[in-house]
């Protein structure tokens, strides 16, 4: 019998995220968790963060899948056309090629996890906007008040 080998699992906080903004009039920032430059593998995975009022473009992927986690916050989804009110707590799947955006309808931001797989450059995308950073705010939300600190 073969022991199973163990792969070390990679591990990241908040305080090691990318976060972008893609667009300079862009009202969400996008902070990258894992994608295929960290995770040897074809997804994207970030908190996305729309700012109050804030909404992604309307968009859409030829072979990819979506799942948005909202992690804090609420808005609507739409998708292909249909509506629906989003808070902490809900998921939603977009199928390929489904027409979506994602806008906040509430008065504080909008955290969602983002999972898109496979990364249909998506990554790429988010990567070639204006690198930021996570404030205090977000640092909260995530729960890593200690990561502002220094040690």
């Amino acid at each position: 019998m073969h022991a199973t080998r163990c792969v070390i699992p990679v591990i990241k906080s908040p305080k090691d995220y990318q976060v972008y903004r893609i667009s300079p009039h862009d009202t969400n920032r996008l902070a990258i968790i894992f994608d295929s430059t960290n995770a040897n593998t074809s997804l994207t995975c970030c908190v996305e963060i729309f700012d109050v009022g804030g909404q992604t473009p309307p968009n859409r992927h030829q072979w990819a899948i979506e799942m948005f986690f909202v992690i804090k916050g609420e808005g609507i989804a739409i998708c292909d056309g249909k509506k629906v009110a989003i808070k902490a707590g809900d998921s939603l799947l977009v199928p390929p090629t489904g027409t979506h955006l994602i806008k906040n309808t509430g008065t504080s931001r909008l955290y969602t996890l983002t999972i898109m797989v496979p990364n249909e450059d998506f990554a790429e995308l988010i990567r070639s906007g204006t690198l930021l950073e996570l404030d205090a705010e977000d640092m909260a939300v995530l729960g890593r008040l200690d990561a502002l600190m220094p040690l």
